[in-house]
């Protein structure tokens, strides 16, 4: 079994090997996983974080070993904590990394960081705040930052900087935490499932106070939230229909 470690800033996780393929996810910055398979030129890993599968370009991780593959995810993450903000190389070459970037292999990889991190839970009237930094993100499927995001991806990354795991896809989150009854039960912080007409678990919203939600949607945005659904006023219509309230803290 072989290890890797994401050096670069954002990076694909493809369904198959083609820099054409459906972008199934991003590995973010220090992001660490196991290598499933290697060839000529993709890998297909599995995320240490959320266990999440895709192939990866060879040219864009390190490999690390087994020993530093587990000393790494022994640690609490440590987490970037401003949209965008730099390491520094052993060359003193600036890169940019992201909102969320992991920040525990640094060593490692021999860069230095001096920005703002967060390394431990934060309570739960943080998931709002946390939640606006990524307000009018444009939808990206498969997107985990600021510069673009989808739904799951949002939720996931919300919750991780608050010190709390979740997993990658909105069906997979919704089988997590205590089911709510009704949206009166529900505090801001708590996560609101939509599904189709088919019953399936399609989008994923962060419950607010006063019967809104923050979402991805197009873009991060904030609308109303009733028991049939996600009401878009601009749309004048709902858009998504309620399946369950999900409390996870």
């Amino acid at each position: 079994m072989q290890f890797g470690i994401c050096n670069l800033s954002i990076v694909p996780l493809r369904l198959e090997t083609s820099d054409t393929s459906e972008l199934v996810s991003q590995v973010i910055y220090g992001e660490t996983f196991k290598v499933l398979e290697q060839r000529k030129q993709w890998s297909k890993i599995r995320l240490a974080f959320d266990k999440y599968e895709g192939w990866i370009d060879n040219k864009q991780y390190i490999e690390i070993t087994e020993e530093q593959y587990h000393l790494i995810n022994s640690q609490p993450l440590k987490l970037s904590t401003d949209l965008v903000e730099f390491i520094q190389d052993k060359n003193n070459q600036l890169n940019t990394i992201v909102l969320g970037s992991q920040l525990n292999g640094l060593d490692l990889m021999q860069h230095a960081f001096e920005g703002d991190f967060c390394d431990n839970k934060n309570l739960k009237e943080e998931i709002i705040t946390t939640a606006f930094q990524y307000l009018n993100t444009p939808y990206l499927w498969g997107g985990k930052t600021p510069f673009g995001i989808d739904c799951s991806g949002f939720t996931q990354m919300v919750y991780k900087l608050n010190g709390y795991k979740l997993l990658r896809d909105a069906s997979q989150q919704a089988t997590q935490g205590e089911a709510l009854s009704f949206i009166e039960e529900s505090e801001p912080g708590d996560l609101a499932f939509f599904d189709n007409n088919d019953g399936s678990i399609i989008h994923v919203g962060i419950i607010m106070q006063d019967n809104y939600v923050i979402h991805a949607h197009g873009q991060v945005r904030i609308d109303r939230l009733d028991h049939t659904g996600i009401y878009n006023a601009d749309r004048r219509m709902h858009t998504h229909k309620l399946r369950v309230i999900k409390k996870i803290i």
